[in-house]
């Protein structure tokens, strides 16, 4: 499913950043030192929230309006911007994670892998399919 909710970044000048929230979420906080990390931090925060009510089942809030929003910025340096989540990515992306193991080999067959240029990766993530057959 696809999401639009609106990120209030509110610029602080104290510590060079912003501080992002989206009002329709309680707690769905961050903070970044740039506008770029913001709007990165502001969809990670918002696939969290998203896939976490999904998860749970929970009755998503209706969507704020930019005007409603309009009155809670404070200084000139305050942004509005409507931030669009996919949870099928998001889930697809979760599933299609790269986990580091570590694997137990005696030194001789590793030594001769090397030498034969052998991706032990790639030959354990081969085996493992033929074994399970998927």
């Amino acid at each position: 499913m696809k999401y639009t909710y609106l990120a209030i970044f509110e610029e602080d000048t104290e510590q060079s950043g912003y501080s992002i929230s989206f009002p329709d979420f309680q707690g769905a906080i961050s903070e970044a030192g740039n506008l770029k990390e913001a709007q990165y931090n502001a969809r990670e925060v918002l696939e969290i929230f998203t896939v976490m009510f999904e998860d749970e089942g929970r009755e998503f809030p209706n969507p704020s309006s930019f005007k409603s929003l309009a009155s809670e910025l404070v200084s000139d340096g305050d942004m509005i911007q409507a931030i669009t989540v996919d949870t099928e990515l998001v889930r697809e992306r979760e599933r299609s994670k790269v986990v580091n193991k570590t694997v137990t080999l005696p030194s001789w067959l590793v030594e001769v892998g090397k030498e034969n240029k052998i991706n032990f990766s790639q030959l354990l993530q081969k085996a493992i399919r033929e074994e399970l057959q998927v």
